[in-house]
């Protein structure tokens, strides 16, 4: 089965574009990245903080199932409602480094909009490094509880 969330990797280049068209209109899906309550649900993570504004911090942490915990944080360098979130994103005590992350949600229809998300690693080693994870299935089936949770707030 093909997966929803597409990964764009170039290369020789040190980035990923991650596209995702939803059946979900544009503010639902901005609300999914916004509300801790939402975050949590779709995301399987415990929301410690999440600061929506400039400057504002993120840090999540989630249990696997060895009751290892996992924190997963961040800062939001810029936000603007229903059009972007500008962030880094660290997963604590591994091998790579922060990363930058650009989020942009566009509305394609009264019911459907896009996330494409522009990561910038430090390397194209650690990007590869990242690829090599199964990165492209989680996302994939973290964008798919997405969609599953978000589509009954309507």
């Amino acid at each position: 089965m093909e997966q929803k969330t597409k990964i764009h990797a170039e290369a020789g280049k040190q980035e990923l574009i991650v596209t995702r068209d939803f059946d979900l209109p544009l503010e639902l899906l901005f609300r999914a990245y916004t509300e801790p309550e939402i975050v949590e649900q779709w995301m399987g993570t415990k929301v410690i903080k999440l600061e929506n504004q400039k400057h504002g911090a993120w840090r999540f942490e989630t249990t696997d199932p060895m009751a290892n915990v996992h924190i997963f944080s961040g800062v939001i360098h810029d936000i603007l409602p229903k059009k972007k979130i500008t962030r880094t994103f660290q997963m604590e005590n591994t091998p790579f480094e922060a990363q930058l992350e650009f989020l942009d949600f566009e509305s394609v229809g009264e019911k459907q909009s896009k996330l494409t998300m522009h990561i910038v690693f430090r390397s194209v080693a650690l990007r590869d490094q990242m690829l090599a994870l199964p990165f492209a299935q989680g996302i994939n089936m973290a964008h798919n509880r997405l969609q599953e949770i978000v589509k009954k707030l309507k």
